[in-house]
């Protein structure tokens, strides 16, 4: 996918070396956010797109993904869809994706690998009428955020893993991944990587002054004007609940009206600036918003040119979350996603991908490989986190399809989306 260089005109210098860093050494997070729209952030330049795997024609049988006949031995190939910008790279020829070429080599599989995925509710729309029709979605493998992947299992929209073609994930996988709301015992996904929402500020903008909670963001006087909160519900609402004193594994209705009701005497008292996606970048490093919400890849990339950046972890907790692997329903090539997934859960490999993505890694062992590539990578709590950092990780609850509308619906208002 080739990118426009339009988007990186005008930016300041350090803005512009992160997301060109994003854009060709990892995956920008942008990409995964909402609508994959750059914003205010490089006006006029043009969005990402994507090239997708056509539909699949016609039925091969009845709604059960356990009845689905496995073609893998006898086709070597698999249609892999991820988000864009969210494997790693070849420096020299951006076509390359060096541990992706690799499992080609190894296993003897052809992988068509296509940056389908910019928002989830938008691809869940395009594959929704073939799985309810029974019908093969035309990918063996799909990446969706932990709620939305959640989604797919309940309904039976996904094909039960073998354990047994998966030996190094389920030898790798960091403990504290497999106990999942989503999915109960990993039996139908493992994480490409972990997420994390965070505070982070503009030391140089708040004059010195830490910030490390969101009651500061929404009540602290001398920021007034220079908050930002994401555009992004469940990363809000979620880490405000936290700061509020409810559990965003267990809330209830009445405890999702309170953290909006509270957002909206910040927004009525001009305290918040705006709700934004990933243009936050720009006027946090310019100083215009002097602390925000922000997600931990882009505060890694920023952080290398402005060392006037910093993030803290709430005492209160941060919202934690993955975007999970898993087999759709009546996909071909069941045992070939199953040899990719487990390809990436050996440790050496994970490293190679981690060191690109800058995204938590969910496998054990790869922080000590990581040591051999890059160690200040190694030693980021935003990418290998710490005891204390796991212990503050958060999850937001899985949602029914009804609540998601209504809460979304709730949290538009307040935007003014």
């Amino acid at each position: 996918m080739d990118l426009d260089p339009q988007l990186y005109e005008g930016l300041p210098d350090p803005v512009r070396k992160a997301w060109e860093r994003s854009m060709t050494s990892g995956r920008a997070a942008m990409s995964r956010r909402r609508l994959l729209r750059l914003g205010t952030l490089a006006a006029g330049g043009a969005a990402l797109t994507a090239c997708g795997i056509p539909p699949a024609e016609g039925s091969r049988g009845g709604n059960d993904p356990e009845d689905t006949p496995d073609y893998s031995k006898k086709e070597k190939v698999l249609n892999f869809a991820n988000w864009p910008l969210y494997i790693d790279v070849d420096e020299k020829n951006k076509k390359k994706r060096p541990t992706l070429d690799r499992f080609e080599r190894q296993s003897g599989i052809k992988v068509k690998y296509v940056e389908d995925i910019n928002d989830n509710n938008e691809f869940y729309g395009k594959i929704k009428p073939q799985l309810a029709a029974g019908q093969d979605t035309g990918r063996d493998l799909i990446c969706l955020t932990d709620w939305m992947a959640g989604r797919v299992i309940r309904q039976g929209w996904a094909q039960r893993l073998d354990p047994a073609r998966l030996p190094h994930a389920v030898a790798n996988l960091e403990d504290r991944f497999r106990t999942a709301a989503q999915d109960p015992g990993r039996q139908y996904s493992y994480p490409w990587a972990g997420t994390a929402c965070v505070v982070a500020y503009n030391k140089k903008a708040t004059g010195g002054k830490k910030v490390t909670s969101v009651t500061q963001l929404l009540e602290d006087e001398s920021l007034k004007g220079k908050v930002s909160m994401l555009s992004e519900m469940t990363d809000t609402v979620g880490l405000t609940m936290l700061d509020t004193g409810i559990d965003p594994g267990k809330f209830t209705d009445d405890d999702f009206d309170k953290v909006i009701a509270r957002m909206q005497k910040a927004v009525d008292g001009k305290q918040l600036r705006r709700f934004s996606g990933n243009d936050y970048l720009d006027e946090l490093n310019s100083g215009d918003i002097a602390a925000c919400l922000a997600w931990a890849g882009d505060i890694v990339q920023l952080k290398l040119d402005n060392p006037d950046i910093e993030f803290a972890l709430p005492e209160s907790g941060y919202l934690f979350g993955t975007d999970d692997l898993l087999v759709p329903a009546k996909a071909r090539h069941q045992a070939n996603a199953e040899a990719l997934i487990d390809y990436y859960y050996q440790p050496k490999v994970a490293a190679e991908l981690a060191a690109w993505v800058n995204y938590i890694c969910p496998v054990s062992g790869a922080k000590a490989e990581m040591e051999k590539i890059d160690k200040d990578i190694a030693s980021d709590p935003l990418i290998f986190p710490d005891a204390e950092m796991v212990e503050r990780g958060k999850n937001f609850r899985p949602m029914s399809a009804g609540e998601h509308a209504r809460y979304e619906n709730k949290f538009a208002k307040l935007i003014g989306a």
